[in-house]
């Protein structure tokens, strides 16, 4: 009982002390960095609507909460980092950054996190940013429902919206992000989620992310980024319900899966991209229920993909359902629709009565001769095509779906 009263008078010691300091032009307080001076931990900063014009890095290292009402806009002046912060439970809300500086050495951002944890960012506007929300080596983090944008002309000089190296437990959700080098940036970060994001026009990637492992990436939009996305080197991956389209270019794709390990791909749609899943050096991942559509290849599989499965996806008017750099098939593919599949079900029970063989002997020689593809929907190509599924040669002869179905999957 003595505890208990005695966590209480804590409780309503910290609640007396801890204090709302209003910044505004006319305030006894006009200066943000006055008052993050004056705060103590607990303290709650208000900036009211206005222009602050903050020369320098603003350096926090206190728990503390910074509001801002009806975004305030924190002009950095093109100088550098607007906000570093090493602290535990801060936050930031409600602000509209703009003009942080840029270098070919230095990594600016509009909020700087290291050695941190318990934090928020959220409802923040960020733009002509150089890095939005820089994170290193933090834990049990939010940040949610910013607006991140620059003008990146040229990946040497520009970077990442949210760029998160080695951390964890970190949480990435309603973010809208265009215009940056990568839309969102993981390196070593492990145990995360990246929830119903959008990434779109960004210079490089919509999301790019190496050495991490057990993360969750759910319900985002990645459309019309200069090379789609890219999950490198990871392992233990869920991507679920995600959208990946017109990510189109001479060396785009909608998704580069390289050095993945046991992973699943669930409802996501490739949609207009020039090819919706580029596979090098990926094992045991389940790729199920997905739409592939409009695709100028739906998914290319390269070197070194073993024990993969591929079943109950909708392969749907892509100018090539599958590419093999291989002879040999270690894979699974079966129950798949297939739009180009012209085969029969004389039993009525859903499932073609005649085996698929998805990869066509036109996609073989495209890849030795790129300049073939002006023979495409040729009558020529027509019958290669034909003559290699009655007798492969080229393509792996066991490389078949055998149960094809009749009709357009639905979950």
């Amino acid at each position: 009982m003595k505890l208990f009263f005695s966590i209480l008078l804590l409780i309503f010691s910290f609640q007396n002390y801890a204090n709302t300091i209003t910044v505004c032009k006319d305030c006894k307080v006009s200066s943000i960095k006055k008052a993050i001076e004056l705060a103590i931990d607990g303290d709650t900063i208000l900036i009211k609507k206005g222009t602050y014009k903050e020369h320098g890095t603003t350096i926090i290292d206190k728990s503390i909460t910074i509001i801002g009402e009806e975004n305030p806009i924190i002009d950095g002046e093109m100088k550098g980092t607007i906000f570093s912060i090493q602290a535990t439970n801060f936050s930031i809300e409600g602000l509209h950054i703009i003009n942080v500086g840029k270098s070919y050495l230095e990594e600016f951002a509009a909020i700087l996190i290291v050695n941190s944890q318990d934090f928020q960012i959220k409802n923040n506007l960020m733009e002509q940013v150089y890095y939005g929300v820089l994170i290193e080596k933090s834990s049990n983090g939010i940040i949610s429902n910013n607006t991140i944008s620059s003008n990146a002309k040229e990946e040497a000089h520009s970077g990442n919206g949210i760029h998160i190296w080695h951390s964890e437990n970190m949480t990435i959700s309603n973010n809208h992000i265009t215009k940056m080098r990568d839309g969102i940036y993981f390196e070593f970060v492990n145990n995360s989620t990246v929830f119903k994001n959008t990434s779109k026009n960004n210079l490089r990637y919509g999301l790019h992310f190496m050495f991490s492992n057990n993360d969750e990436y759910l319900d985002n939009i990645f459309e019309t980024n200069g090379a789609g996305v890219a999950v490198m080197f990871s392992k233990h991956i869920k991507m679920y319900r995600n959208l990946f389209k017109k990510n189109w270019g001479t060396a785009s794709y909608g998704l580069l899966l390289k050095e993945i390990n046991d992973a699943e791909l669930i409802h996501n749609i490739f949609e207009n991209n020039t090819i919706g899943i580029n596979a090098d050096g990926t094992n045991r991942i389940l790729f199920t229920e997905n739409i592939f559509l409009n695709n100028g290849y739906a998914i290319k599989v390269l070197g070194a993909c073993y024990g993969n499965t591929f079943s109950k996806n909708n392969f749907l008017s892509n100018s090539f359902d599958l590419a093999y750099s291989g002879h040999i098939n270690q894979n699974v593919f079966d129950q798949n629709y297939w739009s180009s599949y012209t085969g029969y079900d004389l039993n009525k029970d859903g499932i073609g009565d005649v085996p698929y063989r998805p990869v066509k002997l036109f996609s073989y020689l495209i890849n030795k001769t790129p300049e073939a593809i002006i023979l495409m929907r040729s009558l020529f190509i027509d019958i290669i095509d034909f003559s290699e599924k009655v007798s492969p040669i080229f393509t792996p002869a066991d490389l078949i779906d055998s149960n094809p179905q009749m009709k357009k999957i639905r979950w």
